[in-house]
């Protein structure tokens, strides 16, 4: 849903049905996964995929009809070895596709809470008696839709991933859009201003935080969220949850150590700070007078960014970038020095 937001935003507000695709089961090499999606108007105008290529001609044809028939349609596709080899995949397998018409207004609500950061989930009826049946459902509030797939979307979003299971109601698909990551960077010099661009690229959201005007500016940093305030004020106006990340890298104690301090005290999955085994070393000395343990200290990636052997601000901003996608993904990785 993440990748057809800024296209969908802009459809949604004009008129016209659209056609929603989405892939609700994989098996085998799938260069897509379940919850991935294609979103078609009447016009025949594409946003997003639900492969790599070798199905999306059939899924925009069955798009088409879905828009004048109003009627859901299930489509299952096998891809040959040798056809998975043509679009780059090692071997073949199986892949199911729902399409469906649009509903604009149960849209509407996914795409309110994911601008409230919000995980939001979206539950569809894919076959059985009730097809075509909908339900969005944040944590923690009402769902809007159909209120027999409250289990199944509730379900989900307690895993924190897409599910399918089989209902009384039918087959029942339901995607999780989490909030997209966020990586928070401490100091507006020059390797920020790459890895803002690195980030934006690999689907997070950058933000900068720096009380200084002349560093953190909209001339230095073209469409990236800046907050002009010092960490204790500005950390609590982004909000670190589990999906942010925080780097350091001004390498001014009056601006880091408060920064980590409290980046440590947060569930952010990543937290990495700018300077040399020697620089860490007394920073350590300082967070500890201010209180932090042992074991949070432990969780500093330092030296920032994988050990790639960067120099220039751009390399390091590529080292820091890697570091933190591998942070995600659950991969560790030693710290670059």
């Amino acid at each position: 849903m993440r990748d057809i937001a800024p296209v969908l935003d802009s459809w949604l507000e004009g008129d016209g049905p659209l056609a929603l695709s989405t892939v609700v089961h994989t098996w085998g090499s799938g260069p897509r996964r379940p919850g991935a999606r294609m979103t078609i108007d009447r016009q025949g105008r594409i946003a997003g995929s639900v492969s790599g290529g070798c199905v999306e001609s059939s899924v925009v044809e069955a798009a088409r009809e879905v828009i004048g028939s109003g009627e859901p349609r299930l489509l299952r596709f096998a891809v040959s070895d040798e056809l998975a080899w043509g679009v780059g995949l090692a071997c073949g397998g199986s892949l199911t596709v729902f399409v469906e018409r649009a509903d604009r207004e149960l849209l509407g609500h996914v795409r309110e809470g994911m601008r409230r950061r919000d995980a939001v989930g979206l539950a569809v009826v894919t076959s059985g008696p009730n097809l075509g049946e909908s339900l969005v459902k944040v944590a923690g509030l009402p769902g809007i839709g159909s209120p027999a797939l409250a289990d199944a979307a509730e379900a989900a979003l307690a895993a924190g991933q897409p599910q399918a299971t089989d209902t009384e109601h039918g087959s029942v698909f339901c995607d999780v859009i989490l909030p997209s990551e966020s990586l928070v960077i401490v100091g507006g010099v020059h390797i920020a201003q790459t890895l803002c661009g690195l980030a934006a690229r690999v689907g997070y959201r950058p933000v900068i935080c720096d009380p200084r005007p002349v560093f953190a500016s909209p001339e230095r940093f073209p469409g990236v969220e800046i907050v002009n305030e010092w960490p204790e004020e500005g950390f609590r106006r982004i909000g670190l949850d589990a999906s942010t990340a925080v780097a350091t890298l001004t390498h001014d104690p009056k601006l880091d150590d408060p920064a980590l301090a409290l980046a440590l005290e947060s569930p952010a999955f990543y937290v990495g700070a700018l300077g040399s085994r020697k620089t860490h070393a007394r920073r350590l000395g300082r967070l500890q007078e201010r209180g932090v343990s042992e074991d949070a200290l432990a969780r500093i990636a330092a030296p920032i960014g994988l050990p790639i052997g960067a120099r220039t601000p751009d390399q390091i901003a590529l080292a820091v970038m890697a570091q933190v996608v591998a942070a995600r993904n659950g991969v560790r990785g030693e710290s670059a020095g």
